[in-house]
């Protein structure tokens, strides 16, 4: 396992992804990021325990599929973005919804 620079890690996760179903996630100690394309399980899970301080149990990664978006008459698309709910383990906790 290499280990990357920190400033490095920082770049890696871009957002945490807050819907219904990664609330309900959050329960079962899962939370999902929008991470960077192009890099693989042992990055991210080296990006998430230096940047929150935790200890990862496991990662799952997908890539979600280019959407097609029409605004008036202009059609777009929305580009696709790699996501990874990353499970930790029991003791630790990731403060998303801060009060």
């Amino acid at each position: 396992m290499v280990k990357q620079k920190s400033s490095v890690l920082f770049d890696i996760i871009k957002y945490p992804i807050i819907t219904d179903k990664s609330t309900q996630l959050i329960e079962n100690n899962q939370y999902s990021f929008a991470v960077d394309c192009k890099v693989n399980k042992e990055i991210i899970k080296q990006a998430i325990e230096y940047i929150f301080d935790v200890q990862v149990c496991s990662v799952n990664t997908m890539r979600l599929p280019i959407k097609k978006r029409k605004v008036r008459n202009i059609i777009g698309r929305k580009p696709r973005y790699k996501k990874a709910i990353v499970t930790l383990s029991k003791n630790y906790t990731i403060n998303l919804l801060s009060k």
